[in-house]
This record gives C-alpha cells, structure tokens and sequence, in this order.
C-alpha cells in the first residue's frame, strides 16, 4: 500500500455536499410529515382533538391510530425483532413515557405540518411513573433469571476476595446519555405501485427492509431500503426506528411520497439511549499489586416494555489475567423508551468503573499505574482458557508510556503544575472490545474499462468502511483506487446485515477478499501480484465478469447467512471454537485544573490501539480522534437530565446537552500496533471504531484524581466535583 492514495475515498463527495444521505431526496410531490408527542410521563389517551390541526391550510392527513391489520408490533431487537423496542406507537391510546408519538401529520409543507402538530389537544389518564433507578416505583430483576443471560463466573470471587491481602470496594455511577448524531433521524418512502422504496440514513438495510415487510404484511422483496450514506450512527440508527411504518401507510394513503425529519428535541424520546448504570466494583490483590479477584455487580435501567440486556463484564473479565472473577447484573425497569446501543455501549461505562478501580489498587499498592497493569498481562482469556488470537496490549502501554512521557510523572497527587499554576494530573487506562463478525456477501464485477466495482454488506456511517473496502481491493489487484466503486447500505446488492460493535470491516472485508480469490480464478490469473484487470477481462471474451463469495465468522454455521438475509442480527464472537478475539487499546491523558475556578482542561491525549491490519490508516486514526473526543465528553460534559415531574428528558437540545467545542479539543495523538490479525480472519482486521473510546473517561477521572488528589466516583467530572 506504500504508493497507494490512502485519503477516504469519498471526501470530495462529502466535502462539496453530493454525497446524498436518507432525507436529501426531494421527488415530485413530496408531503411532509411530523409528529405529535405524548406530554405525561404514563397513562393513556382519552380522546386527542385534531380539528384546528386538521385546518390548518396543507394538512392532508392527522393519523392518531392504526389497526393491527395495518401495521403490526416490529418486535425487539435483542429478542428476535427488528426494532429498538417492542413498543409501536399509534397501535393502542396506551403511554409508556413522555414524548411517546400520538399522532402523525403530513402536510404540503413542513411548516404546516408543524404548526398543525403544535394544535393537537389530547386529554390523558394519568398513572404514577418512575424515571430514576432509585425511584420507588423502579423495580428490579436479575438479568440471569430474567431473560437467562448467564453472568460471567469463573473461580470462587468471593471467598477470594474476602482472603486478599488487599482490597478496594468502590462504586460509580454512569449517566444517561444520547447519540445525538449530525444527522437527524428521518428519511423518505414512496410506493411505486406494490413496490415501497425507502431512503432512510440507517445502520441496518436489512432490518428496515424485513421490519417494514412484516409490520405492514408484505414480501421482503417488494422492500428496497438504500442508505448510500449516514451522518453518524453510533448505534441511534441499529435497528427499525417507530417512524417508518407509519409513514409508509401515509404514503400508501396520499399515494405520494412522503419525507419525516424528527426534530432534535424529539429524537431524546422517540429513540434510543445509552442507560443509568451504577458499578460496584471489588479488587482483591497481593502486596505486589497482582490481581487474586475481581467482582463487578451492575444495575443498569431498562424499560418497563423490554429487558435491554446488561453486558458489561465481557470486558472488565477480560481486561487482566483474574484467577477468580464474578459478579451480577441487575435490570432495572422505568418509565422510558427502551435503551439501547451507543458507542462503546457497556464497555465505556465498565472501563471508567473497572479501571479507576485499578488505578486505585496501582496506589494502595505502591505500585506504577502502568506496571500494575502490565504484570496483571495474560495471553489467554481467563474465562474460557482459550488463547487470544492476539493481545497486544502491553505493546499499547509501552509504547503509549513512551511517547506520552509518562516516565516524567511524579505520582504524588497534587504535586505537578503548569506554568500558569494550574494542578496537573497524568492518568492512563486500559480498555477491550469483543472482535465480531457477521455474515457476509460481497459482489465484485470487473470491466473491461479496469474498473471493478464491489457491493457488499455494509453501511457507511463516516467510520470509513467505504474507503476499507477500496483500498483494500486497489491493494489486492495493484489498481489505482479510483478504479473502484464500492456499495454499500444498498438492500438491492446484498443483505445489508446490521453494521455496528465493530464488526462492519470484519463483515464486509473477508467476504470481499475471497471474493477477489474467485474473481482471479474465473479471469484465470495468479492468486497474488498486480494485474491488468482490463486486459485480463477482455481476454475472456466478455465485457464484464461478476463473482459472489460469502463469508462466515470462524466456527459459525453456514445457516447464519439465512438469518443475516431475514434482516436478523447473525454476529458471532467473541469466543470462537479455538480462540477468543477482543481488540485493545491503552490511552494517556493529561488533564489541568485551575487552581481558582476549578475548570478542567485536556491538553493532550496518546492512544495506541490493537485492531489487527489497519487496512485503512487516514479514516482509523480519525476513528479513533472522535472516540476520545466522545471519552473526554463523556467524562467532563455529557448526561441527560431526567424530569421526576413530568416524566422524560429535560435537556434534549444540543444547547443544553452539553458536548465539547473546539476549545475544549486539544492534542490527540494516534498510533497503531498494526500487527495482521490472521487467526481471526484472511485479512487480519479487528475492528477500531468501538475500542477506541473505552477507558478514555477512566483515563480522564484518574487524571484528575492524580491532579487533585480527589477519586472520581460519578460522570461527567464537574466543577464542583474537584473544589
């Protein structure tokens, strides 16, 4: 790849605005649709009055119910559904919590579908609700025997807890928090004739399109979802969202097209979030800092309507080579939508907990932070006894202590300061993340031009799968990469299996590749080297060559490929028959404090990562710039507030959902192990995008503890926090 364009290869499209995401099309006679929300934390609609919304001039339709013979329940996505939750508004005048859509209005306008929206009354039978965790009416389930999700045990924890030499017990709490992506929610459907087609910026094609076939009682095959782009997903965007359904059945009935943007203050209620979890944490080590056992007990919120399962200590398990290793996660239910996925979902929140913790041990100990961690290094998972199929987690120490500096760290808190007087505090943390891998399909054409066009299962969220994929064949066939199209997020060339959990290039990359193995076989050419693709075409005859390869994740059955085409989440990992596979990062953060005001600073950030062959370097390194840009956000700015009152979220603008400014953004260095994964798959990619953000904020909060002497036990780290 040394003489290859390594840019992304679709910025000049981004960059001048023709890159066309899920609500930018506008055909002829488009309607504009909006909703009307529920205002009570809980209850039901006793009667909605839709008369001045109905006047109001361009309306065309108020649709307040559907029957189960037009739109059907989409089913969960984590019980063998298509949705973000179970719950389908407008099927029933029951509320499950506040901003709950009741009603549809499409007009000719957006304006006017707005303001109608604003007139609709309803009048409501109110019930008691619960939006906090410690609430009295929240109630509480173990996850184990609620949905049978075996904790993770291995060893006797607790009696070897109770019988180290050193202990620390402690607990922290992680807000609620949205994804809040650029790109609001919202697309456009239209019929053509019993065809529906569906524009709609998505993670998953795949899901939309067998979601929508069954809500609306229609073949998969007469559903086209084509999702060329998506402005962020980060897991707001995994699943069916409630909207589409009941558009489409507007569209049926208007017999036109018909676009919905949710409103930013709307997308806090109508989908999904990252949930409260509070983390008990328990570390039993020797003198030496060498750890004899760990516990981690979780309560994490879910809805009343759905049990979002809790995984937090697939990672903290994972993280060091624990003996004796236990713990249990509790579900607890409110008075919300039901939570879900959102970048780095349990192992960010586990990492703060898990690794502040370990930063503790490192002191109570007398032990370096990075030491610690590295004498507590293991080759093999201490769950299943399998081997890693690589960990190079130590190497992401090393070298992030190195370029960091860290041998300049004094470790008495307190006792560093700035020109400008302010406290300093050097901090470091661990993370993981499983290595996945889906089903899938990869179409690759050759022309006799040289151009070779790839349509594989895959969304392009600005992560960079797109760019993965191109350089990966420019790399295979020795071509200039802008001799390669890629398709992706387009249900009329491949499945489109869900992408997320970092497994999109580990999906879409090894079924591309061997499908340039079969393309090699059928142009009759070597396995390997460069190659005139367009002589190599023309010399078979023909003006074009097309091959199909599937691929499957190591030991996962070949019937994964049929779950994957019913729009089904298929992924396996991370434990394989003879491996388990996780990637690995190590992050170095410096924070300031000032001394008067309190405020908190990150001037500088190193991250190295294990993510197995970095196919693509310029979009890795950007993944993971925004993954510490999101951990120093999480740790400083983010959470949603909760309205005990009236139910719901109380500051669901990005005015008041706090997120970093440039101001707050410093030095980020990035670097790569870049070590080839190939027990994992051909290609030896891992996946990036998700592990990069776990531990940041644990790096941050033992920062600020090493600048102020004060441990951090809540997020976001606020002023008051630290005087």
């Amino acid at each position: 790849m040394k003489n290859a364009d390594l840019r992304r290869v679709d910025a000049y499209e981004k960059v001048t605005g023709t890159a066309t995401y899920g609500a930018d099309r506008v055909p002829e006679n488009l309607a504009y649709a909006t909703f009307a929300v529920a205002t009570i934390g809980k209850g039901r609609t006793v009667a909605i009055d839709t008369a001045a919304a109905e006047a109001v001039p361009g309306v065309r339709l108020v649709l307040t119910r559907f029957t189960d013979e037009e739109l059907r329940g989409p089913g969960f996505l984590m019980a063998g559904g298509y949705a973000f939750q179970s719950l389908q508004p407008l099927l029933s005048d029951a509320v499950a919590y506040r901003g709950q859509p009741i009603a549809l209005i499409v007009a000719d306008t957006p304006v006017a579908a707005t303001e109608a929206a604003e007139l609709i009354r309803a009048r409501y039978e109110t019930e008691p609700f619960t939006v906090r965790i410690d609430d009295e009416g929240a109630t509480s389930v173990l996850q184990e025997e609620a949905i049978g999700l075996p904790d993770i045990k291995v060893g006797d924890a607790e009696a070897a807890y109770a019988a180290s030499p050193v202990r620390i017990d402690e607990t922290y709490l992680h807000p609620a928090q949205h994804q809040v992506p650029l790109e609001l929610i919202g697309g456009v459907v239209e019929w053509h004739g019993d065809r529906l087609v569906v524009h709609e910026s998505t993670q998953t094609a795949g899901a939309l399109r067998n979601g929508l076939a069954k809500q609306l009682n229609i073949d998969p095959a007469d559903v086209e979802v084509i999702s060329p782009y998506t402005g962020g997903g980060f897991g707001a965007r995994n699943s069916l969202q409630p909207h589409i359904g009941p558009l489409a059945l507007a569209a049926r009935r208007l017999n036109r097209p018909v676009k919905l943007v949710i409103p930013r203050t709307q997308t806090f209620h109508t989908g999904s979030f990252r949930p409260v979890s509070r983390h008990r944490v328990r570390l039993g080590a020797d003198p030496s800092g060498r750890l004899l056992a760990a516990l981690h007990d979780v309560e994490q919120q879910t809805s009343r309507h759905d049990l979002y399962p809790a995984m937090y200590t697939e990672v903290t398990s994972r993280l060091y080579g624990v003996p004796n290793f236990g713990g249990q996660q509790r579900l607890v239910q409110t008075d919300v939508q039901t939570p879900g996925f959102m970048r780095a979902p349990y192992e960010g929140a586990a990492a703060f907990a898990f690794e502040s913790a370990i930063d503790q041990l490192a002191y109570a100990t007398g032990q370096d932070p990075v030491e610690l961690r590295l004498a507590n290094d293991t080759a093999t998972d201490p769950i299943t006894g399998l081997p890693f199929s690589s960990r190079h987690l130590a190497q992401c120490l090393k070298r992030g202590a190195e370029r960091f500096g860290w041998e300049k760290r004094d470790p008495s808190p307190g006792s560093m300061r700035a020109d400008d007087g302010s406290f300093v505090g050097l901090g470091v943390a661990a993370g993981c993340y499983a290595a996945m891998v889906a089903p899938g399909i990869a179409q690759v054409s050759a022309a006799a031009d040289g151009r070779v066009t790839v349509g594989v299962d895959g969304h392009e969220m600005g992560q960079g799968i797109r760019s993965a994929i191109a350089l990966l064949v420019a790399e295979d066939l020795g071509i200039p990469v802008r001799d390669v199209a890629v398709q992706v997020g387009d249900s009329r060339v491949a499945p489109q299996h869900l992408t997320a959990g970092s497994w999109g290039s580990a999906t879409a990359l090894p079924a591309v590749h061997k499908a340039l193995r079969q393309l090699r076989q059928q142009l009759g050419v070597a396995d390997t080297g460069a190659l005139d693709v367009a002589a190599a075409v023309r010399a078979t005859g023909h003006q074009s060559l097309e091959v199909e390869a599937t691929n499957v994740g190591p030991g996962q059955p070949p019937e994964a490929l049929d779950v994957s085409r019913s729009g089904l989440i298929a992924p396996a990992g991370p434990v394989f028959p003879d491996f388990t596979a996780f990637s690995w990062v190590a992050h170095f953060v410096e924070v300031r404090v000032e001394v008067t005001t309190r405020r908190i600073r990150v001037p500088r950030v190193v991250s190295v990562a294990d993510g197995g062959k970095v196919v693509s370097p310029v979009t890795a390194a950007s993944q993971v710039r925004g993954a510490v840009v999101w951990g120093i956000s999480g740790a400083l700015r983010e959470a949603n507030e909760v309205d005990p009152r009236f139910g719901g979220f109380l500051n669901t603008t990005l005015e008041e959902y706090a997120v970093p400014v440039n101001a707050d953004i410093h030095r980020i260095d990035v670097d790569f192990i870049d070590e080839p994964d190939l027990l994992f798959n051909d290609v030896g990619v891992k996946g990036i995008g998700e592990v990069a953000m776990v531990g940041v904020s644990a790096a941050v909060a033992n920062a600020v503890f090493h600048a102020t002497g004060k441990r951090q036990h809540q997020l976001p780290i606020t002023l008051e926090h630290v005087l």
